[in-house]
């Protein structure tokens, strides 16, 4: 019995990857974020809802040590949207929590990142912004964290 591989195309591993980061990003924001950098672009597409943003519930599963049985943790509150492009680009939005404007919003700029006409500026204009933000914020942490760092030594005496 032959063995088939799957492989992704170059194209298909770079769009993947472009849209991993943008969740990534858009995950770190608020809605009021995301909307504003929106508000950046000269215009957005016409698009539709595939499906309104709605809240429901999800089961935790999780693994002792990481490697152990997974078992149920609890449950936990999400929200998900879908939005299609004219063009037909689809994008879909999830968000723990009951932010269905965020899970919508997400949806969008999902669908806006695959669009070739839309990815380069929703790049620039909606995704680097927040990209900044939070980059700095994490430096400040780090500095803040770094001013209260304790460096423990051992002298060493000659009885030996």
């Amino acid at each position: 019995m032959a063995t088939v591989v799957s492989e992704i195309a170059p194209h298909e591993a770079a769009l993947r990857d472009r849209r991993r980061d943008a969740m990534a990003v858009l995950a770190a924001s608020s809605a009021a974020e995301i909307t504003q950098v929106l508000a950046s672009l000269a215009s957005l597409p016409p698009h539709e809802d595939l499906r309104a943003a709605e809240s429901g519930m999800l089961m935790v599963r999780g693994r002792i040590g990481g490697d152990g049985a997974p078992f149920n943790c609890g449950e936990a509150t999400v929200s998900r949207a879908a939005v299609r492009l004219a063009s037909g680009e689809t994008g879909v939005g999830y968000v723990l929590g009951r932010d269905r404007a965020k899970a919508r919003l997400i949806a969008l700029v999902d669908a806006l990142v695959q669009s070739a006409e839309f990815a380069e500026p929703v790049e620039r204009h909606v995704l680097a912004p927040i990209r900044t933000r939070l980059s700095a914020e994490r430096r400040a942490d780090a500095e803040r964290v770094a001013a209260t760092k304790v460096e423990f030594f051992t002298l060493v005496r000659g009885e030996g």
